[in-house]
């Protein structure tokens, strides 16, 4: 992607099923837990690089030991500095006892065998310390005590909110995070209370009751109480204080996660790669958490994947798969070349099927895949027109003839250099634009001035800021004819609520273009009309708020606005023709057959808190308001 779009989380969970002894004989260190942990999160930064958090839980501690610890950073380095931290408790032990399992879990922080860790993509909040995951509700009672890290968003905080001042909590900050929490905690001490109350009528003493209830605390109906009212997209990682953990996953799947288990260990990540390079496993030992089921590691290591709340379709994010998780998957991978694959036959009409007079590139890093299955598809097509072409030469071919239609193939370039320095260095001031036209340095001498049509593939285009400030001006300097973007997404027309950071309307270069178009062609009512009925929804419950922005684009094709876009993002000294090619949404599905969740694109939301935010966003841009929807 060519602009920067911050997104999601990502979380970590590890449940070391042997003893520490066990790991130093076989691994040659006690620490094989923790040092899965680090490759985890580290293999996931790209996920979030806000702040980091680990917390260990000891099992089987006596009274009187603390059995949790936490260390959060929101230090450009999060990572680093959170293990860092963790390291220093190991640093000062002897050489002797650092190879000591059982001395280690005595005596040292983080030597335990239940570790989760979060990485934080602030779409919400400032980034203080405090709203880095995990966070803790401490009690004295170990199976009161919770700890939760998540990889989500929720659309209806005020609804949850209100809920728990109802019962007569009194939380301490409005988010979703201690909302969340809050609402957990109450039900996990709810579960308490009954469980107390029902040991008691049997007879047994308190000091009795509490292993009891460690053995029988019922995690999956903890959650089906406390999340049946969520609305939103959300993995959630938690774990109890005796020593019980879960990792659930949203009924749509909008979230991804992925769990391995063996004799050895138990492992939860938010993506499927990084546990096959952590732990050397094959792709399919690494399963799915299914949407609406949570994965729970009970305190004496049964395993088990339970429902929660089902009975929903399946719309796991297709973003996820544009653009957001790691390429290494071979899923991923191979969707993302489908993505190209499928938009070849669109651009060899749009440049006529000219090879000759034709450079095909792509925006480094994420498009590359997309490009490889674009050129693949290009090929495919052009092997077909070659075959009939030879087929008519007759037999023998003359040779000459043989050799032009041999030599018919796409010329591909390496054009647009991505200066990741210069990115980081680029702020928010009013020398911006200048330096953002520099982000991408490219490729002189390859295309030929005034002939050659310039096509180059993007995975998306959400704003367009750095194709209009950057890309297509320092391409346009190599004098092409003409310059084609292609876009492996579909047109982004509606803002995302559940997690990824495109919450306003007025952001998409594709709604500026509608709106532009609308008061080209005179019908302004149109804005006017879906505002006012925005405004007669705004105080309706979720459940009856339909989405009314669509109208917004239903009096133009799909071409229409595209042209607008291109249009747009030319600046005026630009002298190339400049046109966008969208990816359809069928296209999109029959790449991503699994991963249907498209309302960035079609504004068809999986949970009705979706269509108060695009309202409340469509609200927010008419009165000129640049916040959130949510």
């Amino acid at each position: 992607m060519s602009e920067l779009i911050k997104h999601e989380c990502a979380i970590i969970l590890i449940r070391l099923l042997k003893p520490l002894e066990y790991y130093q004989r076989k691994y040659g260190t006690w620490r094989y837990g923790l040092n899965k942990a680090y490759l985890l999160m580290e293999k996931q930064h790209n996920r979030g690089q806000d702040g980091a958090g680990l917390v260990n839980l000891k099992l089987d501690v006596p009274p009187g030991k603390r059995y949790l610890h936490r260390v959060r950073s929101n230090e450009s380095q999060p990572i680093k500095e959170v293990f860092n931290e963790v390291n220093e408790y190991f640093s000062e032990a002897d050489p002797v006892n650092q190879k000591d399992g059982k001395w280690a879990k005595e005596n040292v922080p983080f030597a335990g065998e239940l570790y989760m860790g979060h990485l934080r993509y602030g779409t919400f909040g400032k980034n203080s310390i405090e709203n880095i995951h995990p966070v803790m509700r401490e009690n004295n009672w170990k199976s009161r005590n919770l700890v939760l890290a998540g990889n989500f968003n929720l659309t209806n905080v005020d609804e949850l909110f209100n809920k728990l001042v109802d019962i007569g909590q009194h939380p301490k900050e409005y988010n979703d995070t201690v909302t969340i929490l809050e609402n957990i905690g109450h039900f996990l001490d709810e579960e308490n209370d009954e469980l107390v109350e029902y040991f008691k009528q049997k007879g047994y003493s308190k000091k009795e009751i509490t292993p009891l209830i460690a053995r029988d605390l019922n995690v999956q109906k903890i959650l089906k109480e406390s999340s049946k009212n969520w609305d939103g997209g959300f993995v959630i990682g938690g774990m109890v204080g005796h020593g019980d953990a879960f990792v659930y996953r949203d009924p749509f799947g909008i979230r991804p996660a992925y769990y391995y288990t063996d004799d050895e260990i138990a492992v939860v990540a938010s993506e499927r790669p990084v546990i096959q390079t952590a732990l050397n496993v094959k792709y399919n030992n690494v399963k799915e958490v299914t949407p609406g089921h949570a994965l729970i590691i009970k305190s004496d290591g049964r395993i088990s994947e339970s429902s929660v709340s089902t009975g929903k379709e399946r719309k796991s994010c297709s973003f996820e798969r544009i653009y957001f998780s790691r390429g290494s998957d071979r899923d991923i991978y191979l969707e993302r070349k489908n993505l190209g694959k499928f938009l070849s036959i669109p651009v060899l009409d749009k440049v006529n099927w000219d090879m000759e007079n034709t450079v095909f590139s792509y925006i480094p890093n994420t498009s590359e895949t997309a490009f490889l299955g674009m050129m693949e598809g290009i090929r495919e097509n052009l092997n077909s027109i070659k075959k009939e072409k030879i087929q008519q030469l007759g037999a023998p071919p003359p040779d000459k003839e043989l050799d032009q239609i041999l030599n018919i193939h796409p010329r591909i370039e390496n054009m647009a250099v991505k200066d990741v320095k210069l990115r980081t260095f680029i702020s928010e001031d009013e020398g911006r634009d200048d330096l953002v036209s520099h982000v991408y340095d490219v490729t002189y001498g390859i295309v030929r001035r005034g002939l050659d049509t310039l096509v180059i593939i993007d995975d998306s285009i959400v704003r367009g800021t750095t194709l209009k400030q950057s890309i297509i001006r320092i391409l346009d300097r190599l004098g092409p004819k003409k310059i084609v973007v292609v876009s492996s997404s579909p047109q982004i027309r509606y803002p995302d609520c559940y997690g990824i950071d495109m919450a306003k309307l007025g952001d998409f270069i594709a709604f500026r273009a509608a709106i532009s178009l609308l008061y080209e062609r005179n019908m302004r009512d149109v804005i006017t009309e879906v505002y006012n009925k925005s405004l007669l929804q705004k105080e309706f419950p979720k459940e009856e708020i339909v989405n009314y922005v669509k109208e917004i684009y239903a009096p133009f094709t799909y071409k229409e606005i595209s042209d607008k876009i291109a249009e747009l993002l030319t600046s005026e000294n630009v002298n190339a023709d400049v046109e966008i090619l969208y990816q359809s949404i069928e296209d999109l599905h029959r790449a991503c057959p699994k991963d249907k969740g498209d309302w960035y694109f079609t504004g068809n939301y999986p949970t009705p808190g979706g269509n108060r935010v695009v309202n409340n966003s469509f609200i927010n841009f008419i009165e000129e308001k640049d916040i959130r929807g949510y």
